[in-house]
């Protein structure tokens, strides 16, 4: 079975994002359904898949991070409103048999994503 996984880099600082809030959620129908809420660790990375075995099922999804509040933890200067703020990637799971990560890269001005394995 596959799993899902994601981290955050933070290029403003060259480091691991540690502790940004994330949210999966599941999308069907028009509806948003909140599956887990995780914060990363020290490497950027949550401790555990945000799905896996029964519950890594193909369909949409959204990640969505607190990335304004993570830089503004950090002591950035940030406007209000801040330019960057929830970063939300809408993605799909085509085969629930195969590797999902879906990295957040990121700055208070910027960010992107890719799927990685």
């Amino acid at each position: 079975m596959g799993k899902l996984s994601t981290h955050v880099l933070d290029t403003t600082q060259g480091k691991p994002g540690n502790g940004v809030v994330v949210e999966l959620y599941a999308v069907a129908a028009g509806a948003r359904t909140l599956l887990k809420t995780v914060t990363t660790n020290r490497d950027g990375r949550v401790d555990t898949p945000l799905l896996e075995g029964e519950a890594m099922l193909a369909g949409r999804y959204e990640l969505v991070f607190a990335a304004g509040d993570y830089f503004a933890a950090q002591g950035v200067k940030l406007p209000e409103p801040r330019f960057i703020d929830q970063v939300t990637l809408a993605f799909g799971i085509a085969d629930p048999a195969q590797n999902y990560h879906v990295p957040l890269v990121v700055t208070p001005w910027s960010y992107s994503t890719y799927r990685g394995s």
